[in-house]
């Protein structure tokens, strides 16, 4: 309509979307929502989902794989107490829909009387990534252009430089979801991604750099060199960098962790025992804490899912409540939990927009969206120079965690030495061994240079994967386990 509002158009858009492809309105939804409600129930609610997936490969100059698929389909969940029937089918037709929901219904074990709802269709109420162009419309063959530049700037940029391989990742997700107090709410998600990775070769001696860069935006913003350009630069540097790396010392060390990814410490060993799921079950190491102190003063935590265009960022969740801003750890005191619908309403606490799943196929949980530890008052060089010998970590790969627990066990990509407060050497083969609740009481210095991740981060929990954003500013901790490789 002419004179409307584009970003109001647009948060209708999934509503009028799944209405015009498949025919489902409010009356459809209704009518499924009350095969579900024939029998008195706590909650019920629909997943709708269609998805365009794509993504492009190149290595050693050549397109490796490309691929695109479509992911579509509709999920029925009833809740009787603790109890969570589920169905799906890939079909989103009424047949499909009120099977589905007679299923759900019978294994929820729901209890006599029934149940009616008139579903209210309104849009997300804010729009935190404005994309115009879907990604999965932007031309392949531009995509193969982007890679192809970014191998041949790669390889000019040092002769050790053996083998690359670059890719870009994108989705475009339509999503509808109904509940059974009558909300009728949906979100157009996009995602992109771009990755690059080197192997530079020095003899026989061989070592690779990766670097990574997305979010929630128009993809044209990856085709600028301004973006792409340091991504390739920063990956051959960290090939270079361990190619000249020594043996990492092991033991007890004070630690300098760097500002923006390795928040991703703070997410698997501090965040995962924060989702309320753990935490009802009494099976986390903060369960019955609120309240309590369980990290340094000054230590304060966050998980953000309204920060626009970021990777974990949503504009509602995946049960239709709206994302938000939930403090977590206020100045080293426990106060709060990552809730969805089912672990709130059964802890007697308020949903905080953390229920989210991987697909329709899948059953909402609690999950992290954005989460980062906020600034303090230290100068980052400052803090390096308090270390006299430790260890100063700038990326982080791969990890273990033990949720009841919270022991760690991570592997730093890029690590140095600590010497008299000085950068030394480049290290390879460092590990950091530790308890997460631990961790946060020996945190002495907090730097004033909060940074979040580039975008790349994807969080796993019971067998599904969504995507997230960590975030850390400097930090010291003081007598950490390190794991190294030094004979």
């Amino acid at each position: 309509m002419s004179g409307s509002d584009p970003a109001e158009a647009r948060r209708e858009a999934p509503v009028a979307f799944f209405r015009e492809r498949f025919g489902v309105d409010a009356r459809t939804v209704e009518r499924a929502l009350g095969v579900a409600l024939e029998r008195r129930v706590d909650a019920s609610d629909l997943y709708f989902e269609y998805g365009v997936q794509d993504a492009v490969v190149l290595e050693e100059g050549i397109v490796k794989s490309g691929e695109r698929h479509v992911e579509q389909g509709v999920g029925v969940r009833v809740q009787t107490g603790e109890r969570q029937g589920y169905a799906h089918s890939d079909e989103i037709t009424v047949e499909s829909l009120e099977l589905a929901a007679t299923t759900a219904r019978a294994i929820s074990e729901s209890r006599a009387a029934p149940s009616r709802v008139a579903v209210q269709a309104r849009g997300a109420g804010r729009d935190l990534y404005p994309v115009a162009t879907a990604p999965s419309e932007v031309p392949v063959a531009s995509k193969v252009k982007l890679l192809g530049e970014m191998d041949a700037y790669a390889r000019s940029r040092d002769a050790r430089v053996k083998q690359v391989m670059a890719s870009v990742v994108s989705q475009h997700q339509h999503v509808l979801i109904a509940t059974h107090d009558g909300q009728l709410v949906g979100d157009v998600r996009p995602l992109v991604r771009l990755n690059i990775q080197v192997i530079a070769a020095d003899g026989n001696h061989r070592e690779v750099g990766y670097q990574g860069t997305g979010g929630r935006y128009e993809m044209a913003r990856l085709f600028d060199p301004e973006v792409w350009k340091p991504l390739v630069e920063d990956a051959v540097r960290i090939a270079l960098l361990n190619l000249d790396a020594v043996p990492c010392p092991a033991g007890s060390m004070d630690v300098v962790l760097g500002p923006g990814w390795p928040g991703i410490l703070l997410h698997e060993a501090i965040g995962h025992g924060l989702e309320g799921d753990f935490n009802r079950k009494k099976t986390s190491a903060f369960s019955d804490r609120l309240g309590q102190r369980v990290a340094a003063p000054g230590v304060t935590v966050v998980d953000d899912g309204t920060i626009p265009e970021r990777r974990g960022s949503l504009n509602v969740d995946d049960e239709g409540t709206p994302t938000q801003r939930t403090v977590l750890i206020e100045d080293g005191v426990l106060v709060g939990y990552l809730q969805d619908k089912l672990n709130a309403r059964l802890m007697g606490m308020e949903p905080t927009g953390n229920g989210r799943r991987e697909s329709y196929a899948h059953l909402p949980m609690p999950r992290m969206t954005n989460t980062f530890m906020l600034a303090g008052p230290d100068d980052p060089a400052e803090i390096l120079r308090s270390v006299e010998r430790g260890l100063y970590a700038v990326s982080f790969g791969g990890g273990q965690v033990d949720i009841t627990s919270g022991k760690f066990v991570f592997s730093a990509n890029e690590a140095y030495r600590i010497e008299n407060g000085r950068l030394g050497a480049p290290v390879k083969g460092a590990t950091l061994i530790g308890n997460g609740p631990d961790v946060l009481t020996r945190v002495t210095r907090i730097g004033n240079d909060l940074k979040l991740d580039l975008g790349v981060g994807s969080c796993g929990k019971d067998g599904q994967s969504v995507p997230v954003g960590v975030g850390l500013p400097t930090l010291r901790i003081d007598g950490l386990t390190v794991g190294g490789t030094e004979t």
